[in-house]
């Protein structure tokens, strides 16, 4: 562990202050009372069709367990498949003496002060762990939605995938309907455990006026695999995230996907580091950005420790309607003979695309919509069918605010 200590020290030394300052004073911290529910089709029609749109789905037989947190109380939690573990994270704290050794174990209390805030006023989150060898059939869920107008919704989240397990989990973040401004602060561990598979997507359905400072760490042992998606698509205030992996095993794989929309007065600073520390790992950092007005921040770094590891970071963004986009790709060597490689471009769409397309009957929205569609369209190696549908899902419903 003394390896990796001083690989997180490094990194906070590294990563600067991103993205608007926050005063935190300005948002509640007292949750309401919220009642457990026994089944998710409990809740109101409005409430399901809310987290729908972030990817959590109510349907029977679809997921193989849920969690679900109302703006600081956790009101449901269960698992439908053995081997998979889901707990909020107050319960694990108090009943399970090994979740202490992964609670702030990649992490710094210290880091900043919605760090800070997570650990001196944590409300809930939780614990998801896939068990040695288990293989979860279909995706898990974890819905973190606020109802509180002005709310700060303070988590700390662990998943653990165990050696040779293969485990994917959707995590879908909401506001309610008739919530405008609130603030979520999600702390979230990652164990990928040798030869196990992790795949983790975030969809983001926020309000327009929603803060959000999530902060992240993976850590990835031999043979581990770890896919990490996030998709922000609806229109949100300020966005502030760059998760870090710690490639440590020999042959681990670490990709993270992005796909994001700036709207007008939105600020977004979206990015990934990995470190890759162990022989034959390999990293890659994809983001597609659109702006509609806002302004974008795309990051990626990657920091090549050992003689022929490979990463390669990409970040294309399209500006529509104004905003701005900048990328920032960072590639460090710190030995002869690794491989990494970035590439970035920033540009509108092309007059004689949308021509072409208009030449074949579609209208000039249309004809743009389509371009768009493509562009969102990434091709994530790995990610199994029902969870490839779920991206493509939010893409769809995205498409029309979009335009």
């Amino acid at each position: 562990m003394r390896d990796l200590d001083t690989k997180a020290r490094e990194a906070k030394e590294k990563k600067a202050v991103l993205g608007p300052d926050i005063d935190l004073d300005a948002y509640s911290t007292d949750t309401p009372p919220h009642e457990a529910i026994q089944d998710i089709e409990q809740l109101p029609e409005e409430e399901r069709k809310r987290m729908l749109m972030a990817g959590i789905d109510s349907r029977k037989g679809v997921r193989s367990g849920t969690y679900l947190q109302k703006d600081g109380a956790s009101v449901y939690s269960t698992s439908f498949q053995e081997g998979l573990e889901i707990i909020p994270i107050k319960t694990a704290l108090e009943k399970l003496d090994w979740v202490q050794d992964y609670y702030w174990k990649l992490l710094s209390v210290d880091t900043d002060k919605y760090t800070a805030r997570a650990r001196l006023d944590l409300h809930n989150g939780y614990v998801i762990r896939a068990l040695p060898g288990t293989k979860v059939a279909f995706p898990a869920q974890a819905c973190m939605y606020i109802e509180k107008e002005g709310f700060s919704q303070n988590v700390h989240n662990i998943i653990i995938a165990e050696e040779d397990s293969e485990l994917h989990i959707i995590t879908g973040c909401a506001t309610a309907a008739h919530v405008s401004s609130g603030l979520h602060v999600g702390i979230s561990e990652f164990y990928v455990k040798k030869n196990a598979k992790l795949s983790f997507t975030m969809i983001h359905h926020w309000s327009e006026d929603v803060a959000v400072r999530p902060r992240s760490a993976g850590v990835v042992e031999e043979g581990g695999l770890f896919l990490n998606n996030y998709i922000s698509m609806k229109p949100v205030k300020s966005l502030q995230m760059y998760p870090t992996t710690y490639l440590m095993g020999t042959g681990a794989v670490a990709r993270f996907y992005s796909l994001l929309v700036g709207s007008p007065a939105g600020e977004l600073d979206v990015g990934g580091r990995v470190y890759l520390s162990a022989p034959e790992t390999r990293a890659e950092v994809i983001s597609r950005a659109i702006t509609n007005g806002g302004n974008i921040v795309a990051r990626g770094d990657l920091i090549g420790e050992l003689p022929g590891v490979r990463g390669h970071l990409e970040c294309r963004g399209l500006i529509l309607k104004g905003g701005s986009i900048h990328a920032v790709p960072e590639l460090t060597g710190k030995a002869d003979g690794v491989d990494m490689s970035h590439e970035a471009a920033v540009g509108k769409i092309a007059q004689d695309e949308i021509l072409y397309l208009m030449s074949r009957g579609l209208t000039e929205d249309e004809a743009t919509a389509t371009i768009v569609r493509g562009f969102l369209s990434v091709d994530i190696p790995g990610l199994p069918a029902p969870l490839k549908e779920e991206i493509d899902r939010a893409v769809d419903l995205s498409q029309q605010d979009m335009m």
